[in-house]
């Protein structure tokens, strides 16, 4: 009986000691699984932030980019250019006015003493050629009578003594000085009688433009009394015009190397190169005037029909030349708040702003002194529509894929 019992209690240790050996077993398999999952997810929680990192940081790059497909940029007029390298003139801007070159412009003026009537509106600006009637003066209804009717009867009274005194000098009855004096009278008074006389019509005598050309000034109204010689109005050709730009003696050492100049008109802002009018240097001035602190400088130029004389324009005057100089059209310049950007093209459809300082201004062009590099295609038209289109929610900012 004390054997049985002994048995059973070995067999009773060895069933733990096998039951306890395989548990620990058990419990080290489980733990390396845990280990090598938490290590796989542990690199796949790493690679997904790596990727979660690398689309932030990417988008991070290309935020500023603004895109523009090319069918909507066609359609907003949108235009490049690579820019590169080239000469570019010194300016000294300042402003001018369009003068009326000599010669080209002549002044009407009463040829009688009357009352004026008009024979159709006359306005500066109309077309006019040499003979047309602008005006009439009229005497009729005056103290003096009519002009033309005295002229006549002058002549004819002249006329008649000159023929007896033809007759009388042939028998020495006159003398051949007291003839000539006779026969200077009647050619004077005959000149005068046909000069009024060929320009009558009904309301008067005509007065007619000189040349043809422009009414530049109309200097009296309907009704207005004139008298001989009494100035009506201005006509001018507008074939060769002057530019005189007025300088400040600051810039007196530089005159000497003004070569030409571009003006804006203020009536529609176009930008005239004299280069391109056959423009030619006149005159600069020595001194400055009594009343004034300027210098003039005179340019004489083409005028294509659209100059209007009298006319103040910005004037930008050029000097010596500068080798391989940055410049854009001034189309190309966008401003903020005091500063200045470009939009540079960066591929099919992208584009990003940049800020650039600039330089001298000829009014066509702008010297741009730092934020550009040669070789970059730069919007040149279409400037502000691009700038509408990195302001609009409807185009996204960050859609874009290299």
């Amino acid at each position: 009986m004390k054997k049985y019992f002994l048995f059973l209690m070995l067999l009773s240790t060895v069933t733990l000691f096998s039951c306890s050996k395989n548990s620990s077993a058990n419990d080290g398999h489980d733990h390396s699984n845990e280990s090598e999952q938490a290590d796989a997810h542990g690199a796949e929680g790493e690679d997904v932030h790596s990727e979660e990192s690398h689309s932030e940081g990417s988008k991070s790059a290309h935020s500023d980019e603004i895109v523009v497909t090319p069918e909507k940029a066609k359609e907003a007029g949108v235009e490049t250019l690579v820019v590169e390298p080239k000469s570019f003139r010194q300016v000294i801007k300042t402003s001018g006015q369009i003068e009326s070159a000599q010669g080209n412009e002549s002044t009407v003026v009463a040829n009688v003493a009357g009352i004026v009537s008009f024979n159709r509106p006359v306005v500066a600006g109309m077309s006019v050629t040499k003979g047309t009637a602008l005006l009439s003066v009229s005497s009729e209804n005056l103290p003096d009578g009519d002009p033309v009717i005295r002229a006549r009867n002058v002549y004819a009274t002249s006329k008649s003594e000159y023929e007896r005194a033809s007759k009388l000098v042939k028998s020495q009855i006159i003398s051949q000085k007291e003839f000539e004096r006779i026969k200077e009278n009647y050619e004077n008074t005959r000149l005068s009688y046909e000069a009024i006389s060929k320009h009558r019509s009904g309301k008067g005598v005509s007065v007619v433009s000189p040349i043809s050309g422009y009414i530049k000034l109309c200097m009296v109204n309907e009704g207005d009394y004139v008298t001989v010689g009494q100035p009506l109005m201005r006509v001018t050709q507008t074939k060769r015009l002057y530019l005189r730009a007025d300088v400040s003696e600051k810039y007196y050492s530089d005159l000497a190397n003004i070569k030409s100049a571009n003006f804006k008109t203020p009536y529609n802002n176009q930008i005239y190169q004299l280069d391109e009018l056959k423009g030619r240097l006149l005159t600069y001035g020595k001194s400055s005037g009594e009343n004034s602190y300027f210098i003039p400088v005179t340019f004489e130029f083409d005028n294509k029909g659209d100059i209007v004389p009298g006319a103040f324009v910005d004037v930008y005057l050029l000097s010596s030349e500068m080798q391989n100089i940055l410049s854009l059209p001034i189309s190309a310049i966008t401003e903020e708040q005091g500063l200045y950007f470009i939009y540079k093209k960066i591929d099919e459809e992208g584009y990003k702003k940049q800020e650039v300082k600039l330089g001298m201004n000829n009014g066509k062009e702008v010297q741009i002194l730092s934020g550009l590099q040669a070789g970059e295609t730069i919007v040149v038209k279409g400037a502000y529509q691009i700038k509408l289109a990195s302001a609009s929610n409807a185009i996204p900012s960050h859609s874009h894929e290299h």
